[in-house]
């Protein structure tokens, strides 16, 4: 029992590796309001991905937490029940490997960072447990391909560009290496469902320093924005045996998530990254004081509805709305993002986030957008006279080089920009 409440049985559908604090204000969180709102009924068994983690912190509390949502539009707490338990392949692999033989398990949920999924030279199936988190997988179904089970439906959360396919070709690399045989190829292939994803929500963790008067102790407590995103790549009838569809949770399954990706690179992560060297210029710190800041909020609003939207190819209001919701977020008073951690490598993520903006802009238009070009100035100032935190030979070279040796660098931006040298002069 937590906090006085009985902890509802159900069916155990979903393996998830991860029990960190995104996996559960976000999966976990709509889960949990899948079985109140649907007849679905299922819970998740958490496999803790590394060696250290807090799947004993879960234990603890019955694999029971609290999840507050914080923003202007109020408060929100939700006690979360939906993990029934947990399992540390690091003390029991036989009890990880036993998940095979359920074969109520339908779907794998993993958030293992960025870095997760990955190749490491030397996991072999021998190993307990292998150290990547792609060749615990395929143990995992190589155990459920010898009791001819069906596969799985896998959900990966992890923030890299498509990250279904990439694990899916890591498993089939680990297959192939471990010599596990063509059969067991093909039914990784053909019985299992690796769909690409993207997630967003600002999720804050465990609010240090603050009282929340929950009325009981909770310290797996956690904390997030109320916007939640989940897009997913892949077939409806397998995604939707979870029916999200039956809910109002802000989930979209399609068949290509180009566009949506695009739009949350192009907007939300093209709009820090073009405030943020501005920002530190002017000693503005956070987020937050950025939409506070009159100039500050109207150059990057100007950048996103002016530049940035006509760029891209979503139904226009769709597009005005995701922008009207990331302003939003950026102004929640719960929130303090600070410019500096958003900081680190501007070049590369103004290469990705921003200039296809600024590119497309003037081949679509034929003029120049003077907000990004505004912006693009006070990076290359932020370089030369500001704090940034890059690769060594990035900041030597962008401190040191002429505003045309930068714009030329081919290394830098993909491609040669000195044609906008003129351009971006004249705001420096």
């Amino acid at each position: 029992m937590f906090a006085g409440r009985e902890k509802v049985k159900r069916t155990q559908r979903v393996i998830q590796f991860g029990e960190g604090g995104f996996l559960r204000g976000f999966c976990d969180w709509m889960l949990q309001i899948v079985n109140e709102q649907t007849e679905w009924s299922g819970s998740v068994v958490v496999v803790q991905p590394i060696e250290q983690g807090m799947c004993t912190m879960l234990e603890r509390q019955d694999c029971m937490y609290t999840h507050v949502i914080r923003g202007v539009e109020g408060v929100d707490a939700k006690q979360i029940d939906v993990i029934s338990r947990c399992v540390n392949p690091y003390e029991d692999y036989d009890a990880y490997l036993a998940l095979a033989e359920n074969p109520d398990f339908r779907f794998v949920i993993s958030n293992t960072t960025e870095s997760g999924i990955s190749y490491c030279e030397g996991d072999r199936p021998e190993d307990r447990p292998q150290k990547s988190f792609p060749a615990k997988v395929t143990a995992l179904l190589k155990r459920r391909f010898d009791l001819k089970l069906p596969g799985f439906v896998f959900l990966p959360c992890e923030l890299i560009d498509k990250n279904g396919s990439t694990l899916k070709q890591l498993v089939l690399r680990y297959a192939r290496e471990w010599n596990l045989g063509a059969e067991f190829e093909a039914f990784v292939e053909r019985e299992n469902v690796f769909c690409n994803t993207l997630v967003d929500r600002i999720n804050t963790g465990f609010p240090k320093g603050e009282e929340l008067n929950l009325g009981y102790e909770d310290k797996l407590l956690n904390t997030s924005e109320y916007f939640h995103l989940w897009v997913i790549e892949g077939p409806a009838d397998k995604v939707l045996e979870i029916p999200f569809d039956k809910t109002e949770l802000n989930v979209i399954v399609t068949d290509d998530m180009t566009m949506y990706r695009t739009r949350k690179v192009r907007i939300l992560n093209g709009a820090h990254t073009a405030m943020i060297p501005y920002a530190l210029l002017r000693g503005v710190e956070t987020v937050g004081e950025c939409m506070a800041d009159e100039t500050m909020s109207s150059f990057v609003k100007s950048c996103v509805y002016d530049e940035i939207i006509p760029t891209l190819d979503l139904p226009e209001q769709e597009l005005l709305s995701y922008a009207d919701s990331v302003f939003e977020r950026f102004a929640n008073p719960y929130i303090r993002h600070f410019c500096a951690s958003i900081a680190l490598n501007c070049v590369s993520k103004f290469k990705v986030r921003v200039l296809p903006s600024l590119l497309e802009y003037i081949k679509r238009r034929g003029e120049m957008p003077e907000k990004l070009l505004f912006s693009f100035a006070r990076l290359i100032e932020f370089y030369k006279t500001g704090t940034p935190n890059d690769d060594k030979d990035v900041m030597d070279f962008m401190k040191n080089a002429t505003v045309e040796e930068i714009l030329s660098n081919q290394a830098l931006w993909g491609e040669n920009l000195s044609f906008l040298t003129q351009a971006i002069k004249k705001y420096l």
